[in-house]
């Protein structure tokens, strides 16, 4: 058994920061890995080169019979994995792709009639009915160690010679304080306090178990199960709805007249709209890849609702600076906040970014790291709340007008 991973360059060439942080990451881990094996004689293959033409030469190279991988259900790796497929099989090469990244999976949580589920509560108790009646599965891939082929290791390709430089930042713990799990449901609104795991990114990227997270969830905390069910839930959206890469999830909000404010959009980007939360989610996010999940909710409403900005390009400013960035969930809850996704909230629920601040950091212990004392006592709001809110209710009516379900 040959252990391989392939650096993609369609994947790496949509990164246009030579430092981005999450390519460290993941070259990190992979050394990491490399370094277990090496105690074993064994080695890590690591290849830049399309996964098609990395495949194709190992194949060339070593008496290859099968290819194991794991499932993905972004549209671009469908694709990208049917070719895979493809290509060995015109070789006589099988090729198995077993379901890693989630418990359940696109189809196995469906109402009666077998049709998925677009609204999150429904899908959460048949979520946990299933859990419940078949138990979580144990995977000892270790056992699997043993079967490695014993060979010499082959350098890995530079980060240089990808396009990027390494990248030193503090990573997230990889287990969880259990006492944040325990009174998570507490403490997760307010961003001053470390109320959070901060595991996104390691579930993002495999260094961490799904299945492993939700054995540690279900006897700490149900509020922390829950938000694990809420990435199978836009994990499963995505795989059963990739029209929502591009397309609302109700097709009607896609007529939205989105004003699209170029000046705005920049402010909103570089944390500089008088919002004092909004301003300081921005600038931790671009000083560290990270965000409060409260206040991410709050950004997004601002951007989509007093700026009528298209959630389409919020999402894509997070996709590009998130290190725990994933399609599906990033998408879903862009979606959720513009009021066009499934399970979303109504279009006239819209934040105030101002009572958000009082109830959420009422001694300004959030906004002060990240903002000077007169951007707190002195904002200038690029637009004033009231005003923004009427303005987007009115736009949204405009484009639902004549559709009841709305």
């Amino acid at each position: 058994m040959l252990p391989v991973f392939v650096f993609d360059p369609e994947i790496l060439g949509d990164l246009h920061n030579p430092e981005d942080r999450r390519v460290s990451f993941i070259y990190s881990a992979l050394e990491n890995i490399q370094h277990q094996l090496a105690e074993r004689d064994a080695s890590l293959r690591v290849v830049y080169a399309s996964p098609v033409h990395a495949l194709s030469a190992l194949c060339d190279e070593y008496p290859i019979t099968a290819v194991y991988t794991n499932h993905d259900y972004e549209p671009y790796a469908e694709a990208r994995d049917n070719a895979v497929r493809s290509m060995l099989a015109k070789r006589g090469i099988e090729f198995h792709s077993f379901k890693d990244q989630v418990v359940f999976e696109r189809a196995e949580i469906t109402k009666a009639d077998g049709r998925p589920y677009t609204i999150y509560t429904p899908y959460s108790k048949a979520w946990r009915a299933k859990l419940q009646l078949s138990g979580l599965p144990e995977y000892r891939s270790e056992d699997l160690l043993e079967n490695i082929a014993k060979t010499s290791g082959v350098p890995f390709p530079e980060l240089s010679a990808m396009g990027f430089n390494r990248v030193t930042f503090a990573i997230p713990r990889i287990d969880p304080d259990k006492e944040v799990i325990r009174v998570y449901h507490e403490q997760r609104n307010f961003p001053a306090v470390d109320g959070t795991t901060e595991l996104g990114i390691h579930l993002r990227f495999g260094t961490v178990s799904p299945r492993g997270m939700v054995r540690l969830a279900q006897p700490l905390n149900d509020t922390w199960l829950s938000e694990l069910i809420w990435r199978e839930f836009f994990s499963m959206i995505l795989a059963n709805f990739p029209h929502v890469v591009t397309q609302s999830f109700k097709p009607d909000y896609d007529e939205i007249r989105w004003r699209n404010d170029d000046e705005e959009f920049d402010a909103w980007c570089n944390g500089r709209t008088g919002f004092p939360m909004v301003d300081a989610g921005m600038r931790q996010l671009l000083a560290t890849g990270q965000m409060h999940n409260r206040v991410r909710m709050v950004v997004a409403s601002f951007l989509c609702k007093d700026l009528l900005v298209d959630w389409r390009k919020g999402e894509a400013f997070f996709a590009k600076h998130l290190l725990d960035y994933d399609l599906a969930s990033n998408n879903g809850n862009w979606q959720w906040a513009a009021g066009c996704g499934c399970d979303a909230a109504p279009y006239f629920r819209v934040f105030n970014p101002h009572e958000q601040l009082r109830k959420f950091d009422p001694d300004l212990r959030y906004v002060r790291r990240w903002l000077s004392e007169d951007e707190i006592q002195f904002p200038q709001p690029i637009v004033d709340h009231a005003f923004a809110r009427n303005r987007a209710l009115r736009v949204y009516k405009e484009a639902l007008r004549g559709n009841e379900s709305f």
